[in-house]
């Protein structure tokens, strides 16, 4: 591939005023000489040229980040690439209101037996990626949960939470302050915050990209993404796919639209262990997505966890799910280390308790981590 002209037309492509409006678009490599090739002599060019500069690179996947005219490069070139839309992603967290922490354990950590053994496993060291909103750094009940993580917004900065969706995730894994806050499923695992969703609680598929790369590449055992999008992005299952044969577990959050056979991707991958919502009678929440797609269900309506300036909210979605669940893994890995995301899925699936409900699905159930450990040790 010639890459010198690739870049000239990305270059005049950029810099050409143009109505015809850009737009974000993900450039995946054929040949990973030719991403690594382009990479370089990129990073050669961008300073004396400014309109590279909004290039991202995007090694995971052998591909770049950029904004792009709507008409093709050459077909000499295109030829060797594949381009795709930089899509939008939402968060799968319902409209918040304030609260108070729930005296004692939060219903949901009760529901799905955490308490019972902690006396065995807290989630010791365990590293979640959360990639999401960032976090309060400050809230009192994360102080001993947090490690610096990654703002991929603004990469001068940490990772601070200007939404509240990413602190009330990181509270529900892994809160420690049971005396005066809150605790969650495991409190002594490790929240790594990746902020790639702005203050609206939007990213692009690029971001979440970046996310899951720097997620590989700083060892992290589980990443939830509490997330999802109605399209397939080709970029992101690569991504998931990597990071899966990596060793990776991730846990994605179904969406929150009732659907009864179609769920959001990530979710949607088979790479990836999908998450649908329950309340407080272990009945489908009437928001959450459900079907033959969802692997596990966890609580997911009217958590209370922490927010921003060291309060909490009230949140519903398979959002709140899926904290629960990364949690929960987060307590096997502590107890059984070295288990694949392959083995991970199979125990969760096979340990579930029944939901309850006449239209209630056969095929997965609710999360009980009593069962879990059981099914982890009997496989030992």
């Amino acid at each position: 591939m010639d890459i010198t002209r690739f870049l000239q037309w990305l270059q005049v492509a950029a810099a050409t005023d143009s109505t015809a409006p850009m737009k974000r678009r993900i450039v995946r490599f054929q040949s990973r000489s030719d991403c690594r090739r382009f990479i370089q002599e990129w990073a050669k060019l961008a300073h004396a040229h400014p309109t590279l500069r909004d290039i991202r690179p995007m090694p995971l996947i052998q591909a770049v980040s950029c904004e792009l005219p709507d008409d093709c490069p050459p077909a000499r070139l295109a030829t060797h690439c594949m381009i795709e839309p930089d899509m939008q992603v939402a968060l799968h967290g319902s409209v918040h209101k304030s609260a108070e922490p729930e005296s004692g354990i939060p219903w949901g950590v009760r529901q799905i037996k955490a308490p019972s053994v902690w006396n065995i496993t807290t989630g010791h060291r365990v590293k979640v990626g959360v990639i999401d909103t960032g976090i309060d750094f400050n809230h009192p009940d994360l102080r001993h949960s947090v490690s610096r993580g990654i703002n991929l917004l603004v990469r001068s900065l940490l990772p601070y939470d200007d939404n509240g969706h990413g602190t009330h995730i990181a509270g529900t894994i892994a809160a420690a302050n049971r005396l005066q806050g809150m605790i969650g499923v495991a409190p002594r695992s490790v929240i790594h915050p990746v902020k790639a969703f702005d203050l609206n609680g939007t990213a692009f598929v690029s971001d979440i990209i970046l996310g899951i790369e720097w997620c590989v590449r700083h060892r992290m055992d589980i990443i939830n993404m509490s997330f999802g999008m109605k399209k397939r992005s080709k970029a992101l299952l690569t991504a998931v796919t990597n990071a899966y044969n990596a060793g990776v577990i991730i846990v994605a959050s179904s969406g929150n639209d009732g659907k009864n056979k179609a769920i959001d991707y990530p979710a949607r991958f088979p790479q990836t262990l999908s998450v649908g919502a329950t309340n407080k009678l272990r009945r489908i929440a009437p928001f959450s997505n459900r079907g033959s797609l969802i692997d596990i269900y966890a609580p997911g309506d009217k958590i209370i966890s922490a927010w921003l300036h060291g309060n909490y909210n009230e949140m519903s979605g398979t959002s709140m799910a899926t904290s629960h669940i990364s949690g929960a893994i987060a307590l096997l890995l502590a107890h059984r280390p070295g288990l694949t995301p392959a083995e991970i899925k199979a125990i969760l699936k096979k340990s579930t308790q029944p939901l309850r409900g006449s239209k209630a699905p056969r095929r997965a159930g609710e999360l009980d981590i009593t069962r879990m450990m059981q099914a982890a040790d009997a496989q030992a």
